[in-house]
């Protein structure tokens, strides 16, 4: 007995994978920053008034970018890394930096309907780095 022809099953090419969206990268250090906040906050309780909210600004703004590019939340019940070095504000302030970076390269390539929030979370990383002065 024969296949019945043009049923598709065995014709069709399998899925490409696809791209990662250019602004991944955004939200991965959002991600990032915002866990290494909360580490600095639990290791050093004094420091918290003045950094839970940058740790905020990054939350909000990966959840704005997950949902932009349909990105999954990180996992719930992910294992905390261990606490930060002594130097923890001038980590912070070069990884603040750094990020800044990112997302103001973000923005300049970026589609229009994208590149204002972009703009944003680079001013407000940048605003991280005077602050963590």
């Amino acid at each position: 007995m024969t296949a019945p022809g043009g049923c598709g099953l065995f014709d069709s090419d399998p899925e490409p994978i696809p791209e990662p969206d250019p602004i991944q990268p955004v939200l991965d250090e959002a991600r990032a920053l915002a866990a290494a906040y909360d580490r600095l906050a639990a290791a050093q309780p004094d420091l918290s008034g003045r950094i839970t909210p940058l740790a905020e600004d990054h939350r909000a703004h990966a959840a704005a970018l997950a949902i932009l590019i349909g990105a999954a939340g990180p996992s719930a019940g992910a294992p905390v890394p261990s606490a930060p070095a002594p130097a923890a504000l001038s980590g912070l302030r070069a990884a603040e930096s750094a990020a800044m970076k990112t997302a103001s390269a973000s923005a300049r390539t970026a589609p229009a309907d994208r590149a204002a929030l972009m703009g944003s979370i680079a001013a407000c990383r940048a605003t991280h780095v005077e602050a963590l002065r």
